[in-house]
């Protein structure tokens, strides 16, 4: 390459470089000295807000500006709460981030329109921080040994909210199975759904995050305090296989359940959404993209993770999660009436 040439291309470089750096410098000035709230969706002590606290750990040393980090906690409707407050009450400048369940994400388009006022599709994505696998399980004196049991008899289940999972599965047990779950509403979160187990208020929850159970309560499964009915997904888990329990689309019959267990379960991919609010600039949601992404190979983020006995797998970057939740934001209508019909409780 000649001279003039090299000349050329470095200068190219430059040009190019620049306003990359003046943009970086931009979002580090606009957030240095300032902290972002990070909107967690469930009380505290779950495995949302586990993996929330994580996050606010560990995030802001690679956002430029190196902003402080605050978790807070917003529970309610099964996180249609924190996601409505983030579109709608929360800061528009980069300085809310939220953590909200896959359910919210997908409760414009199956759930009740005049009490969801987001667009799904507007929020900016930041990324997961993992893949999620949902269980049923039980007490460890409840009154049946299996799912299948749940054919026979009524299995009182503790749930938190209408809309949520642990209330839209069992409802889509009884509905396309034949199961016979009775749903308790209203408990703030998973907490204190495994107190009301405990204290035998209720027998069990369906719907429940294994990261949440195997984070939070390690002993429940060795020590009998809590058993396994099924597992809640489309493709085994190899830790939960381990139980040998049924995974719960294997009971349905016909391709119609079939479909419906499809479109629900595959919420799962992106077990824990970060997001931020339409309005946030564009740099400023590149910046926490890639900071996210950087995050989750680092080794101080990742050995807390492992000491903790948090699952770290299956993550998505903040693109690839936008294309998800369009891609299942575009279900035909039909097949949404179904899963809207399937997941609600008969009157």
């Amino acid at each position: 390459m000649s001279k003039l040439a090299r000349l050329f291309v470095a200068g190219v470089t430059l040009a190019v470089a620049a306003p990359a750096a003046q943009a970086q410098e931009a979002v580090a000035n606009f957030y240095r000295g300032k902290t972002i709230t990070l909107i967690i969706p469930s009380s505290v002590g779950g495995g949302y807000d586990l993996y929330g606290r994580l996050v606010a750990r560990h995030i802001g040393k690679f956002i430029p500006g190196n902003p402080a980090v605050n978790p807070s906690n917003m529970a309610g409707a099964a996180g249609v709460v924190a996601a409505q407050y983030v579109y709608s009450a929360g800061a528009k400048d980069g300085t809310v981030l939220g953590e909200v369940y896959p359910n919210a994400i997908m409760e414009p388009l199956v759930g009740d329109r005049t009490k969801v006022r987001y667009d799904s599709l507007k929020f900016n994505y930041i990324g997961s921080a993992n893949a999620e696998s949902f269980i049923c399980y039980v007490g460890g004196k409840a009154p049946v040994k299996g799912f299948a049991d749940a054919f026979e008899k009524e299995v009182i289940l503790g749930a938190s909210g209408v809309g949520g999972p642990s209330t839209e599965r069992p409802n889509m047990y009884n509905n396309l199975l034949g199961t016979k779950f009775k749903i308790i509403n209203g408990y703030p979160g998973i907490t204190e759904i495994g107190l009301a187990i405990e204290k035998g208020e209720v027998h069990g929850t369906c719907g429940s995050s294994w990261a949440t159970m195997t984070t939070g309560h390690p002993d429940w499964l060795p020590t009998g305090t809590m058993r396994l009915l099924a597992e809640e997904n489309l493709k085994p888990h190899p830790d939960i296989a381990k139980y040998n329990v049924p995974r719960t689309p294997e009971f349905a019959k016909t391709a119609e359940a079939r479909q419906i267990f499809e479109f629900v379960f595959s919420q799962a991919d992106f077990g824990r959404p970060f997001l931020m609010a339409p309005e946030v600039p564009a740099d400023r949601v590149a910046a926490v993209r890639t900071a996210f992404s950087a995050m989750l190979k680092d080794k101080d983020f990742l050995a807390e993770a492992d000491k903790q006995k948090m699952e770290i797998s299956g993550a998505l970057s903040g693109e690839e999660l936008q294309q998800i939740v369009a891609r299942l934001m575009a279900t035909p209508p039909d097949i949404i009436a179904k899963v809207k019909e399937a997941t609600e409780a008969k009157k």
